[in-house]
């Protein structure tokens, strides 16, 4: 592959705030960035990283990588010690991956000021490590940490590192953006301006990009642009402070917006589920607004939008969403026209091209709901039901008509909290009372309608509420204010369903909302 795809989200990606990869989830992640196709994973600091060292032990039993090669991360060999006994370099050897990163210090400041030596000497750190490492059999990356920072501040240093790197044998050199300070036009004057300096080719030269200017993926693509060959990344742009730049954007924009082959055949299509699989494993809720992979890089909402889309989906998608194996989305709100409520009908499977009126009604009567504050753009299921209702032979049969429901929350002495609910409904022609006690006014209803339908409905027992949300609808104050409630549920196979219910009362807001999640699980999942 002529372009490098290297990955350090195993390393640079796991310096995120809330991110704690085990050895199993390393070993995990591993496996997906594989098959997403990229050819380095930079997979830790083995020797500094205790957790590391063991990721690197296990790999070479457990990993069977099928497009990636393995990379262990250090630094070079420490002022004024032999780089054989540097026991830092040692443990990179000793992890026996065929590529090795190390980094190195390329602003004269840091170097002064941090690992306070002298640039000679920084120099020969750099030209000795790189040495060691290839007369040992390694492939060697050099990490040129605040390489743009440091080329603003005295070029010809910085550039002298570049070239000690290569001279010493580096296959790569990699200018890192490691405060994430740079813009895309910096980037690529820089390139021009270093490779005028050393005469190095920049399809020798790799990049590495922090996003404190939120132009990670800009200037990692600026850089490819400017003829650079190697690019490292993080999925979903984890990393430290605002990040890195993230893969499934980078590849998906060299690959779709430039025509550039990074990944193997057949794996960007994958980059939807790997990114969420990925997110899962690092336990941070998906981006759902994230590029290309996002649950709503697709999602439509204007009635405008949904009318052109109606004639060519492409007329507002800049890419075919399956290429990256993702969807499009229209969603249903107050912006909705007929356009959108067809769409969307015809994504949950119900047909309205051939049924006008039944078009134009629940056109009207999702905007009039909207208006109130009902919002269906997260609440398929009640959007659905609210369709079956209006389209001729698709009524749903409601599981069980309500005669009354009652909640009582008694306060005690001692702080204890009860909640007692009671439902009395006719379920088939049967008048049931059931109570039940919860945690609270919503869980003891759900207790308490469970029990009052199970012996008619026992498939409720798979049905689990995953989700409650209670939002004070904007314009309205106090106790009295009008809320929305979003209920998540889930069945036996894992497939859920969001409903929505709007009220001054959140406990009937909740009821709403609460048996559309049951009357949709029943009678159409």
């Amino acid at each position: 592959m002529e372009y490098q795809v290297f990955d350090t989200t195993l390393r640079d990606g796991g310096q995120r705030e809330g991110i704690s990869y085990t050895v199993a989830d390393k070993l995990a992640v591993a496996r997906l960035l594989d098959e997403f196709g990229v050819g380095f994973i930079e997979g830790g600091w083995p020797g500094a990283m205790p957790k590391d060292t063991e990721f690197f032990e296990q790999a070479k039993t457990e990993l069977r990588l099928k497009h990636a090669v393995l990379v262990a991360f250090g630094a070079t060999r420490k002022a004024g010690l032999d780089v054989a006994e540097d026991p830092q370099v040692k443990a990179l050897l000793d992890a026996e991956t065929p590529v090795v990163c190390v980094v190195a210090k390329s602003d004269i400041r840091h170097v002064e000021r941090a690992l306070r030596t002298t640039g000679d000497e920084n120099l020969a750190m750099v030209r000795d490590t790189v040495r060691h490492l290839v007369a040992n059999g390694r492939r060697a990356f050099v990490d040129c940490e605040h390489f743009f920072d440091g080329f603003r501040h005295d070029p010809a240093y910085t550039a002298s590192v570049v070239k000690a790197a290569f001279e010493a044998g580096a296959e790569r050199v990699i200018m890192c953006d490691t405060n994430g300070g740079m813009l895309p036009s910096m980037i690529t004057k820089a390139i021009a301006a270093l490779t005028e300096l050393t005469g190095v080719d920049a399809g020798a030269l790799g990049i590495h990009c922090q996003n404190d200017t939120a132009c990670a993926v800009a200037n990692t693509v600026a850089a490819v642009e400017a003829g650079v060959k190697h690019f490292q990344c993080t999925a979903n742009g984890y990393g430290e402070r605002p990040g890195n730049a993230d893969l499934f954007a980078v590849v998906s924009n060299l690959q779709l917006k430039l025509g550039l082959k990074v990944l193997p055949d057949g794996c960007l299509e994958k980059a939807t589920r790997v990114s969420t699989a990925l997110a899962e494993i690092a336990n941070i809720a998906p981006d759902t607004h994230q590029a290309y992979v996002g649950a709503a890089a697709f999602a439509h909402k204007a009635g405008l939008h949904a009318s052109a889309i109606k004639v060519d989906p492409l007329l507002y998608n800049h890419v075919d969403p399956s290429v990256v194996g993702n969807d499009m989305r229209i969603l249903v709100t107050e912006m909705a026209g007929r356009a959108s409520i067809e769409l969307k009908s015809r994504e949950l499977g119900l047909d309205l091209a051939g049924h006008p009126d039944t078009l134009t009604s629940v056109t009207r009567k999702v905007k009039e709901l909207e208006a109130g504050g009902w919002s269906f753009e997260a609440a398929d299921a009640s959007f659905e039901l609210l369709v079956r209702g209006e389209l001729p032979g698709a009524d749903v049969a409601r599981p069980f008509a309500l005669e009354s429901y009652r909640v009582q929350v008694e306060h005690r002495e001692d702080g204890t909290v009860l909640t007692e609910a009671t439902v009395k409904v006719r379920v088939r022609g049967e008048r049931v009372i059931a109570t039940a006690e919860g945690n609270g006014p919503v869980n003891a209803l759900d207790e308490a309608l469970r029990s009052a339908l199970s012996g008619h409905y026992p498939q409720l027992k798979s049905f689990e509420l995953t989700d409650f949300k209670v939002r004070i609808l904007e314009g309205s104050h106090g106790t009295n204010a009008i809320t929305r409630v979003l209920v998540g549920t889930s069945g036996d196979n894992n497939r859920g369903w969001t409903t929505v219910g709007v009220h001054e009362n959140v406990v009937e807001a909740s009821w709403t909302a609460l048996v559309d999640a049951l009357t949709y699980g029943l009678a159409v999942r």
